[in-house]
């Protein structure tokens, strides 16, 4: 009677083998103990937006240079030639970059910060190299390097880092903010000395941003913003060229010849490009515009392709800000959604302040339009973050991994049915 009601041994091993072989077929799919991220393409839309704003800077930059380069060094294609490199070099970074586990960068955050730091300090030394009566270059033979561009990916990296390792201290004054608070201030310091007020202002910006997204207690960051606002407030008023220069801001009309000539001729440009523009390569404000290659050249966008265009450069920085958002939302862990949300930060603090100066909205600041703007270290350095970014994008978290491998083998047992068939093998 005992052998007549007792499980059949056959039937018993055939539910224990098909949940053996569902649990066997989810853990293969798992991350492996190695590498514990569910790996899948780069994202498209950032990676697609972010190449065709490069593309279009080449154009642009053709377009806005090719007369002072057909002047000074008698070749129209002179700038041209050089960015066209730069961009070649910068999209090769991009995706190497974004095939570089972002979490092997953790070991490098520290080197990383102190070689910035240190070019920082060699810029204000005496070996800066000077344009436009600031220091902000390091020359290596032919080659000038723009320490305080990789400063803020650096600073990124760093805070990234710091803040992934604090959890629940970073709520605390000693520990989640007057350290980080500490460190900005003095990379700022440097950004000053050079002078460049407008890295200075991204830094504290991305800084900030990063520590209300990690959880820091917001009246820390509201107070001390006042007090560094008043700071720079006192830093405009008592440094003569910082306010004659908001002075002539302030009355561009009466200055139009003097310290508010480019804001002046920038605006003018905007202002004859109308809705639709006057054409590509056909603007007249080249011939007035200093600079109008580098932190200028959306007033050469607004010239040539008018109203629409810019709203489309502003439409393309949205997406791509957008769309580093949401891969910080949507990270594997704490290091990589802070990683994704300072540089989301970088880049959409350094696009206002370019677009706002060029429009004569803020005083003149030396700040170039990402992915657009001439300059090596600027393209080389954004494009770098960008690939940072895709790669971050590459990583699901692993709880939507383990779904996604479940799901594919077909609907979990439930738990009822694991239940009676340990039961029965037990009894068996």
């Amino acid at each position: 009677m005992r052998a007549a009601a007792a499980p059949s041994p056959v039937a018993g091993s055939g539910a224990s083998a098909r949940l053996r072989s569902w649990l066997a077929s989810a853990a293969e799919r798992l991350p492996r103990p190695r590498d514990e991220r569910a790996v899948h393409p780069a994202d498209p839309v950032l990676a697609a937006a972010v190449t065709a704003l490069v593309g279009f800077g080449v154009v642009m930059v053709y377009s806005a240079s090719a007369f002072e380069a057909t002047v000074r060094f008698g070749d129209a294609q002179h700038y041209l030639k050089r960015q066209v490199s730069y961009a070649g070099a910068g999209l090769a970074t991009m995706w190497l970059v974004s095939h570089v586990d972002y979490r092997r960068l953790r070991p490098f955050t520290y080197p990383a910060l102190f070689l910035v730091g240190a070019m920082m300090v060699a810029t204000v030394a005496g070996w800066g190299h000077e344009a436009g009566n600031a220091f902000r270059w390091l020359a290596v033979g032919p080659i000038h390097i723009q320490p305080s561009e990789a400063a803020k990916v650096a600073m990124v990296l760093w805070l990234a880092y710091s803040l992934s390792k604090k959890a629940q201290k970073i709520r605390t004054f000693s520990v989640g903010f007057l350290p980080h608070l500490l460190v900005v201030g003095l990379f700022m310091a440097l950004c000053m000395r050079q002078p460049d007020f407008g890295s200075a202002v991204v830094l504290l910006f991305l800084t900030f941003t990063m520590l209300f997204v990690a959880g820091v207690r917001l009246g820390y960051i509201v107070s001390f913003s006042a007090l560094l606002g008043l700071m720079a407030a006192a830093a405009v008023r008592f440094s003569g060229y910082r306010y004659a220069r908001y002075l002539s801001w302030l009355d561009m009309e009466g200055n139009r010849q003097g310290l508010a000539y480019q804001p002046f001729q920038s605006v003018m440009s905007f202002g004859s490009g109308g809705v639709l523009g006057l054409g590509l390569g056909r603007g007249l404000q080249v011939l007035y515009l200093p600079e109008a290659h580098t932190d200028f050249i959306a007033a050469i966008v607004g010239e040539e392709l008018g109203f629409v265009g810019i709203c489309g450069l502003c439409a393309v920085f949205l997406l791509i800000v957008a769309r580093a958002v949401k891969i910080a939302l949507m990270a594997e862990d704490d290091y990589g959604s802070y990683l994704a949300f300072g540089l989301a930060a970088m880049f959409g603090m350094q696009v206002l302040i370019n677009l706002a100066v060029a429009m004569a909205i803020i005083p003149t600041k030396g700040m170039t339009l990402p992915f657009v703007s001439y300059g090596g270290s600027s393209l080389l350095v954004n494009l770098g973050a960008a690939g940072i970014l895709l790669n971050v994008s590459r990583a699901r978290p692993r709880v939507a991994a383990a779904a996604t491998a479940a799901a594919a083998d077909g609907p979990a047992p439930s738990a009822s049915a694991v239940v009676a068939t340990a039961a029965q093998e037990g009894q068996g």
